[in-house]
């Protein structure tokens, strides 16, 4: 017998769906209103805001503001119109790009047109069949999402536990000498779900032991951590024993796209092969160019990333 698709859906909305009745427009999807900041409207009262990504105050800066608008002007929002290897490529591309990779010391960058499809893909196309990945069992969705995709074997290791992930390196291995495959290790630089730093150091010790290679998602640790504001990498002093590093512009920067940065050999690769940005259109000129101000201002401006760490403490201590 075959059932209709939908009699699965109706019967059950999952564990949120479930709630939507209550708690739509509340609980979940409210709508806020007025600039963004630390106090908006809900539902005609100002409320404290806790839950906009906006960690920096960049969201509504002046000097953002001000670039972004004349950015719109001056591209509109299609422009330029077409996937990167066709006719979505410019020079601000090429600008952004370098000065990412600068940014976080690696040699190349590439700039994605989201975070959530852009680490996605981004696990898609570094691991074939005969690969492994190994992974922290509390990474966010967007890792879990990018590891369904992958058609050969994964283990998960204990949140941040070395001697976890010890265990899973030394089955990894055992697979990937028979298969003749590679690992990938997976942690993030700031955990979303947990808001503590990912154990980078111990990992990349493990290198002299066993042979991986070390992807990490870094957006909430990129323009928050570290001296410059590079990220985790730089504030645990192992940023260039990871392999491909991965942020956001969603958090730190207020905006939207994400960049992997690594060896140029390995970028090069990811441009030519990464199926969702060969087959979607370019990150419009007007986010590029406003992504350029605001790294001009992580890079310059080190009094937005001690402001946010003035909060975090003085919420932290009390």
């Amino acid at each position: 017998m075959i059932n209709d698709l939908f009699d699965r859906i109706t019967a059950n909305k999952g564990p949120l769906g479930k709630w939507a009745s209550v708690a739509e427009g509340y609980f979940v999807f409210p709508k806020l209103e007025g600039p963004i900041s630390n106090r908006m409207k809900f539902k005609g009262k100002e409320v404290i805001t806790w839950s906009v990504n906006d960690y920096l105050g960049l969201a509504n800066h002046p000097e953002v503001r001000k670039v972004d608008a004349e950015a719109a002007t001056e591209y509109g929002s299609a422009y330029p119109m077409g996937a990167r290897m066709m006719s979505g490529h410019t020079d601000l591309h090429e600008q952004l790009e370098k000065e990412l990779a600068d940014f976080v010391n690696k040699e190349a960058a590439y700039v994605l047109n989201f975070g959530y499809q852009g680490i996605l893909s981004t696990i898609d196309t570094l691991v074939s069949k005969n690969d492994v990945i190994v992974y922290d069992v509390d990474a966010h969705a967007c890792i879990i999402d990018g590891v369904r995709l992958h058609p050969g074997k994964r283990f998960t290791y204990k949140h941040n536990d070395i001697e976890s992930l010890e265990v899973n390196l030394e089955r990894a291995t055992k697979i990937a000498e028979k298969t003749g495959g590679g690992i990938l290790v997976i942690s993030e630089g700031v955990f979303g779900m947990r808001g503590e730093q990912g154990r980078l150091k111990e990992i990349v010790a493990l290198k002299s032991k066993y042979s991986f290679r070390f992807l990490v998602d870094d957006a909430h640790g990129f323009g928050t951590l570290g001296k410059t504001g590079a990220g985790a990498g730089e504030e645990q002093g192992v940023q260039d024993e990871i392999d491909v590093y991965f942020a956001t512009f969603a958090k730190s920067m207020a905006s939207t796209g994400a960049f992997i940065a690594a060896d140029k050999e390995i970028i090069d690769f990811m441009k030519y092969n990464m199926r969702s940005q060969m087959f979607a259109k370019s990150l419009q000129s007007v986010l590029v160019s406003g992504a350029l101000k605001r790294l001009e201002m992580l890079r310059n401006m080190p009094e937005l990333k001690d402001k946010l760490w003035e909060n975090v403490n003085a919420l932290q201590s009390d």
